[in-house]
């Protein structure tokens, strides 16, 4: 992680400090006004008079910035409005070239939101650029939490998320060319070996054996194989008997396949196709960081969907892990066909429960766009609630979907027991009711990451490209339950 975070009792006199202040302040404390000439105080507090949230004092041996904090609705509003104020933070100081700064919280809640907002900005892909100008490191290289308000643990667990974060956006923004179905699970090796937890990459033999027949035929196009990664996380200090299992979409690159996407706006962005998976490694990479005491699993079935060889067609019949037969009506629906086998795989570990994530559909985009994340599932409202809660503070905030049994007609079909794609209508449901056919014996929750997944344009700290979409969510949510 390019940013290291750090925590410390206290502050030297002169160094690069930002400031929290309360809510509603109007005039400098004298903790934080220690020091300064009479002409600068009496500048801040015109801008404070004004209500200017963020103020920034050039000492010219160091600089002071004032941030101040806004009451909102609820508590996890106003700690979102810290993050946006980390993210301009930010951007200040980068145009003031600081190698460390320390932040001084006076409202002792609301310096772990402003250094996540600030450390989510400060993320660059480091990218494939070769002038010497690209490959220079940033100049903010520390941030310092300082005071009663947070603890050195606490400093530590937000690093140990966020760096679960930056794994998701980097497998999000690497190209199709550096990021096959192998180098995928390659990659989740690795950051097994890092953060402690164990990867087992089923290659193509071991998936034909199985007989996963959702994930081969998606794969049937490509010049690269198949893998199927399973990662677990099992400490011995886990609470949990049954373990929690996490899949994840892994379509490495889509092009739709034979039922071929238009080039702008469709298939020009599809190496994020496998966000789901990343937000799955991105997770139990925070977690094993951590030492969550859980028992967590996570799946993720990898290929790229071309339409080239012996693709799959529209047409088709085929036969799933769980021995369900699936009439293929579009190959650009291939996603739910990669999930379904492993969902169906979930049940050997007879899981408490299991969550899935994937850019799966555009009707979930265009339903609630980039501001949310569309779930629908069959575990108990106690399990969703939580869920919820978990996105509200986070601000990856969930909207759920009814499961009806009157949508299970959207994908019936003529020659095989479903098909895999449903009407003009209720496009994500379908798609949910799809994946519900391949779940029983276990509750699930399913979570279609489509629009905020990968952005267009920068949004804040969430940036541009890959966003990890689903990681500060999921942990959240599994850090809840010990």
């Amino acid at each position: 992680m390019p940013l290291q975070l750090a925590y410390a009792a206290d502050f030297p006199s002169i160094a690069d400090t930002v400031f929290i202040l309360p809510a509603g302040t109007r005039e400098l404390s004298v903790e934080t006004a220690a020091n300064l000439p009479a002409p600068v105080r009496q500048y801040v507090a015109e801008q404070l008079a004004a209500d200017v949230k963020l103020i920034r004092i050039n000492q010219y041996s160091h600089h002071h910035y004032y941030v101040v904090a806004e009451e909102k609705k609820t508590a996890a509003l106003s700690a979102e409005a810290l993050r946006k104020s980390g993210h301009q933070l930010h951007a200040l100081v980068k145009q003031d070239k600081m190698k460390e700064l320390f932040v001084q919280d006076l409202t002792e809640t609301g310096a772990l939101y402003l250094a996540e907002g600030l450390a989510l900005s400060a993320y660059q892909f480091a990218g494939y650029k070769t002038d010497e100008k690209s490959k220079q490191t940033p100049h903010l290289q520390r941030l310092t939490l300082v005071g009663a308000g947070v603890t050195a643990e606490q400093v530590q667990e937000l690093e140990g998320v966020l760096v679960g974060v930056y794994l998701a956006r980097d497998l999000v923004n690497a190209p199709q060319n550096k990021l096959s179905a192998t180098q995928f699970a390659e990659q989740m090796e690795a950051a097994g070996a890092d953060a402690g937890f164990h990867v087992e990459v089923l290659d193509l033999v071991r998936i034909e054996a199985l007989r996963m027949g959702g994930l081969l035929a998606v794969n049937q196009g490509s010049p690269e194989p198949p893998t199927f990664t399973i990662m677990e996380y099992k400490p011995a200090t886990a609470t949990n008997q049954q373990p929690i299992v996490l899949v994840g979409k892994g379509v490495v690159y889509d092009t739709g396949g034979l039922s071929l996407k238009p080039t702008a706006g469709g298939m020009d962005t599809m190496k994020c196709d496998m966000a789901g998976g990343a937000a799955v490694v991105g997770t139990l990479y925070a977690l094993a960081k951590n030492q969550v005491p859980l028992h967590v699993i996570g799946l993720v079935p990898a290929t790229d969907n071309r339409p080239g060889g012996m693709a799959f067609a529209p047409g088709d019949v085929i036969t799933m892990y769980s021995g369900l037969t699936v009439e293929v009506l579009n190959t650009d629906a291939e996603g739910r066909l990669l999930l379904a086998d492993a969902l169906a795989f979930a049940k050997k570990y007879n899981p408490e429960l299991v969550l899935d994530f994937a850019t799966l559909t555009g009707s979930a985009a265009r339903a609630i766009g980039k501001e949310g994340i569309v779930c629908m599932g069959t575990a108990d409202e106690e399990t969703l609630s939580a869920l919820k809660q978990a996105g509200h503070r986070t601000h990856e905030r969930l909207v759920e979907f009814p499961l009806w049994d009157e949508y299970a007609d959207h994908i019936k079909s003529d020659l095989a027991d479903i098909n895999n794609l449903g009407k003009a209508e209720a496009g994500a449901i379908s798609a949910g009711k799809f994946l519900e056919r391949f779940t029983e014996g276990y509750p699930w929750v399913h979570f279609d990451i489509a629009a905020p997944a990968f952005l267009a344009a920068p949004d804040s700290y969430r940036g541009k490209g890959g966003t990890g979409t689903a990681v500060r969510l999921t942990y959240e949510f599994l850090k809840s339950k010990v």
